[in-house]
């Protein structure tokens, strides 16, 4: 048995998902042999899932979405290194029911990219998702070296909407060393920087803009790409309509304009947690998330894992916290079986708080319909 599970967010860490998985697989069957391989699409968990599959944990301060200090993580083994930027500028470094969709700031992920390299990283797995941010990546580059000025030569105030007062953008003083680093985007959403189905327009409102503020942001982003492409060229306007810029609020543009692959976050991360080896190994592999829904078949790490696994022959059973899929959904996406938290318990809110020990329940029933 491979568990090759992400996050129930808000529930249980991936590592947790598979502990419990796995606890109540052996309640039916003791001897069973299981494989844990905690996955996730590059959103908030990644690093974890990293460090789950051997990869050494590293911590650093560096500045939170609104600039207070946080410590924030990245994952490094054998020069490749994964850095989520959620650790640094996601929606959970906010203090609780606050937002700040035009102030908030890219910058500390910038300086966990720069951390990352200074511990000697050659390859960098960028995880975007999650983010409490709609800069374009301006923090993030700022943090690299970029200096983005107004009229007057002054650093224009944080966040997406501090850059309606752009006059000037300087690239030339990132640090040189990521001229010689294969930075890889990884993300589950293709969307451009703009537009209406660009960053502030489909993910604005998840970090607290009104319809005012969204109008905004997509101005300044939308100023922010002309006065790159003064500096940089053509390029610039290219990169923002190109899949991915608008990840995590168009922090994948920048990662873009630093010469980044884009690539799927399931599929990179799947290469770089080793799966396919686990795979091999595996008679069933049990996947899933908190919510198996409309959204797990556009790129989400359940639907990665059955995809891979289906090609190699293997049959896939999914375990949810809420399954809002049919059948038929299931199995175009190469799940024969999906077994939700609420076939125990119906009540959500208990389902959330007691999470695990359910999980354990179904796990079991799991292993009476396909290993008894």
């Amino acid at each position: 048995m491979l568990i090759a599970a992400d996050k129930f967010k808000g529930s249980l860490t991936a590592a947790q998902v598979a502990e419990r998985v796995t606890a109540g697989l052996r309640r039916t069957v003791p001897d069973l042999t299981v494989a844990s391989l905690p996955v996730a699409d590059g959103g908030d968990g990644t690093v974890d899932a990293a460090v789950a599959a051997g990869f050494e944990r590293h911590e650093v301060r560096v500045a939170g979405p609104l600039g207070h200090e946080v410590t924030a993580a990245f994952a490094l083994r054998d020069g490749t290194a994964v850095v989520e930027m959620a650790e640094a500028s996601g929606l959970q470094r906010l203090p609780r029911g606050v937002f700040a969709p035009l102030t908030a700031s890219t910058y500390g992920s910038g300086e966990l990219l720069r951390a990352a390299l200074d511990a000697g990283a050659r390859t960098v797995v960028f995880g975007v998702g999650g983010s409490a941010t709609t800069d374009g990546g301006a923090g993030m580059l700022s943090a690299l070296g970029a200096r983005f000025l107004d009229a007057d030569g002054e650093p224009v105030p944080p966040g997406g909407g501090g850059l309606a007062a752009l006059a000037s953008a300087d690239l030339s003083g990132l640090d040189a060393r990521l001229g010689a680093v294969d930075l890889v985007l990884a993300s589950d959403v293709d969307n451009p920087l703009t537009g209406p189905t660009g960053a502030p327009a489909v993910y604005g409102p998840q970090k607290g803009a009104s319809p005012d503020d969204v109008a905004e942001l997509d101005a300044a982003l939308s100023h922010y790409v002309k006065v790159l492409e003064a500096a940089l060229g053509a390029s610039a306007a290219e990169h923002a309509a190109a899949p991915g810029a608008g990840a995590a609020g168009g922090i994948g543009y920048g990662a873009l304009l630093l010469g980044a692959r884009f690539r799927p976050g399931i599929e990179v991360m799947l290469d770089v947690l080793g799966f396919a080896p686990a795979l091999e190994r595996a008679d069933l592999v049990i996947t899933g998330e908190g919510s198996l829904d409309e959204q797990t078949l556009h790129g989400k790490a359940p639907a990665g894992v059955a995809a891979v696994a289906r090609a190699a022959g293997k049959e896939v059973v999914a375990v949810c916290g809420r399954l809002a899929l049919p059948p038929e959904a299931l199995g175009r996406a190469g799940i024969r079986r999906a077994y939700a938290l609420t076939e125990i318990e119906p009540d959500i809110a208990t389902c959330i708080s007691d999470a695990g020990p359910i999980l354990e329940r179904l796990a079991a029933r799991i292993a009476e319909d396909f290993l008894t």
